[in-house]
């Protein structure tokens, strides 16, 4: 069963709380980070990525880019822009985008849990990115991106949510992506129990739905702290600080994941009828109309489809009913993006790792479609438009024990840094 906990959140005053609430780290690159900042000093992403306060050119993994971000912690919370709760407290986090709402519930989750596949993944991660996150955790001793997890609806718990949803929010503000944010705080100690009870008797595991590599590494700087504490007894080491991570836990009906597209940046040397003509083994195809934007007026209408962009013209494009059959049983195989990967990417265009290929570039759905053209065009390659992956496919994956195709799923809205800090000491 899943074990969660409360903690004592470091978070921004309440005054400030929409200035310093910032994007995940990873969702820029450098350049944009940098441009993120300008004229925003207190964002929080200035302290997930320390090289935007740094000169240009500074090595993003350098030393100097640690000790700045937690030279720039040190100091907001002593000039008084964060504080730190008395007590432990789990804490509501509303986003509504478009009209929609998901309601989650921040807590501390169990490393052991990560560790024992209670908290379960569905995607590998890379080293050089866990280093990273691992090295800005120790240098703060904090950990400030929380990780998105996802499990299935408990009755109990939506109760309590819907209830303390109905009291004044601690913050209430919009981003400048027009995205609302609500946070509560759960301080009473009969709630707090019942939470807690109700995870660790009624809910047999968590999900990670985003944030692969800040899990990853909060685990492994707590496997790293433990070292350095030496023997303990069990007892006080579940009590550590460190032994739990920062999550807000969404009950999966809530969630909406976007399609996460391709761009691939040549054909592998085939023609345009070539390439065609190879892609009609496996799958059916025919064109499709643009609208004024030069793009499709819907999208891919089901499962087992996708669209397709070629020198000007996009096509609708559909698992021929054989290799459909072949590839349902198996929760990998079954995913539109396994079936592109294994029948198109890898065989015809020889994009055999999407990992660590050059060729290849990924576009979150939020950008939309005419970001996918343009970039086909940009390089005469070819965009691909997927139909979404739904959680329940997410999550027959991680129940099997089995890997996603990377750049699977693409969440929508994303949860923001800064707004709560699980630190890794009592003090």
């Amino acid at each position: 069963m899943a074990e969660i906990r409360p903690f004592r959140a470091v978070r921004p005053a309440a005054a400030y709380a929409d200035r310093m609430a910032a994007l995940p780290y990873d969702v820029y690159d450098e350049k944009e980070a940098r441009k993120a900042v300008e004229g925003k000093p207190l964002s929080f992403l200035c302290i997930d990525r320390g090289e935007t306060q740094l000169p240009e050119g500074t090595d993003p993994y350098s030393p100097e880019v640690y000790e700045k971000a937690a030279e720039l912690y040190r100091r907001e919370k002593e000039e008084g822009y964060f504080l730190k709760e008395e007590s432990p407290c789990y804490y509501i986090y509303a986003l509504t985008m478009e009209g929609r709402t998901q309601t989650g519930l921040a807590a501390c989750s169990s490393v052991d849990d990560y560790l024992q596949g209670i908290c379960k993944k569905h995607e590998n991660t890379v080293q050089k990115k866990e280093e990273d996150r691992i090295r800005h955790v120790m240098a703060l001793k904090a950990q400030t991106g929380p990780i998105f997890l996802t499990y299935r609806k408990n009755d109990k718990v939506s109760h309590i949510v819907s209830a303390e949803t109905k009291k004044e929010p601690m913050y209430d503000f919009r981003s400048e992506d027009g995205i609302r944010h609500q946070l509560w705080r759960i301080s009473d100690s009969e709630i707090i129990e019942t939470l807690t009870e109700t995870f660790s008797r009624e809910v047999p595991c968590t999900y990670i739905a985003d944030g692969h590599h800040r899990a990853a590494s909060a685990v492994k700087a707590a496997l790293a702290l433990r070292k350095e504490q030496g023997d303990r007894d069990e007892e006080r080491q579940k009590e550590a600080p460190y032994d739990y991570f920062l999550s807000v836990l969404f009950p999966e009906e809530e969630l909406a994941i976007l399609d996460y597209n391709r761009v691939v940046k040549d054909l592998g040397g085939l023609s345009p009828e070539q390439f065609l003509k190879a892609v009609e083994q496996d799958f059916e195809t025919e064109p499709i109309a643009s609208g004024p934007e030069g793009i499709p007026e819907a999208g891919p209408e089901e499962k087992g489809s996708f669209h397709m962009y070629l020198q000007g013209q996009w096509y609708r494009c559909r698992l021929r009913p054989e290799p459909a059959e072949k590839r349902a049983g198996d929760p990998v195989e079954a995913l539109d993006v396994a079936a592109l990967q294994d029948l198109l990417l890898s065989p015809i265009l020889g994009i055999d790792d999407p990992r660590t290929s050059e060729r290849i570039e990924f576009v979150g759905g939020i950008r939309g479609w005419k970001v996918l053209r343009e970039k086909a065009d940009a390089c005469g390659g070819v965009a691909f438009a997927l139909y979404p992956t739904s959680v329940r496919e997410l999550m027959a994956v991680a129940d099997a024990g089995r890997l996603m195709p990377p750049k699977s799923t693409w969440f929508e809205p994303k949860l923001r840094s800064g707004l709560l800090i699980h630190e890794l000491s009592e003090a």
